[in-house]
């Protein structure tokens, strides 16, 4: 049985029987029968069908935002941010669908046709997580559907309710019946699930370990996976940076959602010049958040989603603090923090090193490691010097600057003066363990369906 445990106070949520055998056989042979029906209909129509399913989630706003928070202790006052990104990037992806679904024309004549049509795959099992479960669930689950895919959804045992209630959003909006399904999946049911003939692509989002479980899994098979996986995203504060904005920024990027977004951040290299104003700064905005309950609207730190995970990003710094590393941050500010549970006080290390796993591996929690730099070379080499690649961000007021050190960042997205945020026109991909495919922009549709050739000859 599948049950979720709520990080506010580690009682049980939810409680849900695990799909049996038979259960995923008939989902499987569902989406298999839906696929060619769904294919036939017109991306007009397909456009339209989504469009409503799309509504139909936003109109229950009030309960999603409600069961997000309990299921993963993200501020009340922030969860309504997942909706609007959800809304921001399914209107994004409808609206371009055309643009990305369009054939190509290769020679159009007298006597020659020839073209390339963007045929969908088939069946597209998508594995979500539970840190933005409808934002990461969107990117794979709309322009699936819109390419002519059916979609097999399984959401993480954390955040069961979400797969629900986008399942409910279908029901409500008429989508065509089992061209969109959700199971609740156990390991090893995922894996047979992954394996199975019918299934034609896997978009999964998680950690690098996840990832090669879903690559073994498909084994032999000649099938494609989206990977979006784990990051260590830095940031490099240049000496003619807005510095009060920058610390503003890096101190949200680093703290939002208790830290536990893949392209969050967890390092930051300062240039010597403005180092210690920047100390000065972060710790002091640092120390105005609330760590508290997050169904109450003043808290902006709620706790970490279980107590494992707890757990290590206190044994993380742990270890840091024990090799060195200094804690910039007045624990004694933030009560709730007392071992015991899933609240874990904010803190930023500085006198860190890249000897330190707290500087190589992924924390995923309310902590960064702050280190003073002397130029922009120390910093492009430090920032470079991770397995991660998913975005990077420096802080300049020299746009030339930027763009010339953004050419030689080992990163699949790189910002001025921005952090933690997706343009959904921009494709989002990462390099190194990051994880492989591309999701957002006109380019994620492209792995999403197949191409297939037409030389039309009139003789």
């Amino acid at each position: 049985m599948l049950k979720t445990i709520t990080p506010i106070d580690n009682s049980i949520l939810v409680e849900r029987n695990y799909a049996n055998d038979n259960e995923i056989e008939i989902v499987l042979e569902n989406a298999k029968e839906a696929r060619n029906i769904w294919k036939e209909t017109s991306l007009y129509e397909r456009k339209e069908i989504i469009s409503n399913f799309v509504k139909s989630f936003l109109s229950n706003d009030k309960e999603i935002v409600e069961n997000l928070c309990k299921q993963i202790g993200r501020p009340i006052s922030q969860c309504p941010g997942e909706m609007r990104g959800f809304e921001e990037r399914a209107n994004y992806m409808i609206e371009n669908a055309d643009r990305a679904l369009e054939d190509i024309i290769s020679k159009k004549d007298k006597e020659f046709y020839n073209y390339i049509k963007k045929e969908p795959l088939g069946i597209i099992f998508v594995i979500a997580p539970w840190n933005y479960p409808f934002n990461t669930s969107v990117n794979s689950i709309v322009p699936s559907l819109l390419s002519g895919n059916t979609v097999i959804l399984k959401h993480s045992s954390q955040t069961p309710l979400c797969a629900e209630q986008l399942f409910d959003a279908a029901n409500k909006a008429s989508l065509p019946k089992n061209i969109f399904q959700f199971l609740h999946l156990d390991h090893s049911s995922t894996a047979r699930v992954i394996s199975d003939s019918r299934v034609n692509h896997v978009l999964f989002t998680g950690s690098v370990s996840g990832g090669k479980e879903v690559k073994k899994s498909i084994g032999t098979r000649f099938i494609g996976a989206g990977l979006e996986l784990g990051g260590k995203d830095p940031a490099y504060v240049r000496s003619d940076c807005n510095l009060e904005y920058s610390i503003e920024n890096l101190v949200d990027g680093s703290y939002f959602n208790s830290g536990q977004s893949c392209c969050g951040i967890e390092r930051i290299y300062v240039d010597e010049k403005v180092y210690d104003k920047f100390i000065d700064g972060f710790k002091s905005v640092t120390e105005k958040y609330i760590l508290g309950n997050p169904l109450e609207e003043k808290t902006n730190l709620g706790p970490v989603v279980r107590m494992n995970a707890a757990k290590f990003i206190r044994s993380q710094v742990s270890e840091a603090l024990n090799n060195g590393a200094k804690n910039i941050i007045d624990s004694n500010i933030f009560k709730a923090d007392d071992g015991l549970n899933c609240y874990v006080s904010p803190s930023a290390l500085i006198d860190v090193n890249h000897s330190m796993k707290f500087m190589k591996e992924e924390t995923f929690g309310p902590t960064v490691g702050i280190m003073k730099v002397k130029n922009e070379k120390e910093a492009i080499n430090l920032m470079n010097d991770s397995d991660y690649g998913l975005t990077a961000s420096v802080w300049t007021s020299d746009k030339e600057f930027a763009q010339d050190m953004g050419s030689k960042i080992e990163t699949g997205t790189f910002f001025m003066n921005r952090c933690d945020y997706l343009d959904p026109g921009l494709a989002w991909t990462g390099v190194k363990d990051t994880g492989i495919g591309v999701t957002l922009s006109v380019l994620g549709f492209d792995h999403l369906t197949r191409a297939k050739s037409y030389h039309i000859r009139n003789v």
